[in-house]
């Protein structure tokens, strides 16, 4: 009889434990895991690599996050509520980032998800977020087919499309270059996407393209494509690939004693572009994006300030734009009364005007960013400087 006893005994508690359990873990149904509201915080998911190839974009990034989270929080949060982030690295990779949109989504239940830079690794999250019903915010994506994706998808860059034709008449116009050799990283999405926006601004100015040529991203030895480059006749190499090739192509451009001077986009702003390509890079290459800490508005500087403060080093173009799009979201919640993204992307598609740290932005009506002006920066003394201020004309 007793051993019977304490055989029942140890069934029922185990039995309590269990439901104890589940109750804590239950999908959605405490406060923490159910609302996007419901408990004592907002959370809000960061995509981005921290390690790996793109990781220069994702470090910045997410301290430019930090940043966004802290302040409004000290300023009281939103809806009532303190901001939460959650990080986790997504290393550049489709499938890292596949997991971790879906973690964020039906694990930690955010509200709302700020990144990638990246716009192959922004398509592969958008789609998830689409079909969940999740707000993705990307803070630099600049490829063709993002907000297409579906009316959640958002983001505050600068837009190739827009971009590149200015930044051709300035090619044309302010330098003289009628010669143009180009050279894509085939296995690089951002790359082969933007070289048809180049070569289509090109053409549209009848500029001679003198020599299309190709590498891989990973690839060291760039011997054989800077001696056709030597020997094209160009005036000017548009590079519409990373950092990483960009310092190595033009070490070897060094090393061959050849003088011309490298054109790409925001893929360019990387630190490791000066770390790597030192010397062969400075005042050599050129690349557009949407930011500079050159002449800036006081918003600019404020955040320059702040940022500086906490961190105790520049900030760049994706630390800013993961900060804006924090206070935009943020902005959008207040507005709509809602942290709920059924509701609040709504208010968040209305946005015009918003005066960031990175520069004015209003969203059309297909939701893409309209931004201006294009900053033309290059390498001088190791720091990105300032070379132009281009105004762009939207429609």
């Amino acid at each position: 009889m007793y051993f019977q006893g304490k055989t029942r005994l140890a069934i029922v508690l185990c039995l309590m434990m269990m439901f104890s359990l589940i109750a804590g873990c239950g999908g959605g149904t405490n406060e923490t895991n159910g609302d996007k509201a419901a408990g004592d915080t907002i959370r809000l998911g960061f995509l981005g690599a921290t390690t790996g190839s793109v990781a220069n974009y994702g470090i910045p990034g997410e301290k430019g996050m930090k940043l966004a989270i802290q302040e409004i929080n000290a300023e009281g949060g939103v809806l009532g509520k303190q901001l939460e982030g959650i990080y986790e690295d997504n290393k550049g990779e489709n499938s890292e980032i596949a997991n971790i949109t879906t973690k964020y989504i039906t694990r930690d239940k955010v509200a709302g998800m700020i990144g990638d830079p990246c716009t192959g690794l922004t398509k592969v999250a958008a789609d998830i977020a689409q079909k969940n019903k999740m707000v993705i915010f990307s803070a630099g994506a600049t490829g063709e087919g993002v907000v297409e994706i579906g009316d959640y998808v958002f983001r505050n860059t600068l837009l190739d499309k827009f971009a590149v034709p200015v930044v051709v008449d300035w090619m044309l116009d302010d330098q003289g270059w009628k010669n143009v050799a180009i050279i894509t990283s085939l296995n690089n999405g951002y790359s082969t996407a933007l070289t048809p926006v180049f070569k289509q601004a090109l053409e549209a100015r009848q500029v001679n393209i003198v020599l299309e040529d190709s590498v891989n991203d990973g690839e060291t030895d760039f011997t054989a494509q800077v001696t056709k480059l030597k020997n094209s006749g160009a005036d000017v190499l548009v590079f519409t690939g990373y950092y990483t090739e960009a310092a190595l192509i033009m070490n070897e451009v060094q090393k061959q004693n050849f003088d011309i001077k490298l054109i790409g986009g925001d893929g360019l702003y990387g630190q490791d572009l000066a770390k790597l390509g030192l010397s062969a890079v400075e005042e050599k290459v050129i690349f557009y994006c949407g930011f500079s800490t050159d002449q800036p508005s006081a918003e600019t500087e404020a955040f320059l300030e702040k940022y500086r403060a906490e961190y105790n080093e520049e900030p760049d173009m994706f630390s800013a734009q993961y900060y804006d799009a924090v206070r935009i979201l943020a902005d959008a919640m207040e507005t709509s009364g809602s942290a709920d993204p059924t509701v609040y992307k709504e208010e968040l598609a209305k946005l015009k005007d918003y005066p960031g740290v990175s520069g004015m932005t209003s969203f059309r009506e297909d939701r893409e960013p309209v931004k201006s002006p294009v900053f033309l920066l290059t390498v001088k003394d190791g720091k990105f400087a300032l070379v132009n201020k281009l105004p762009v004309e939207v429609k």
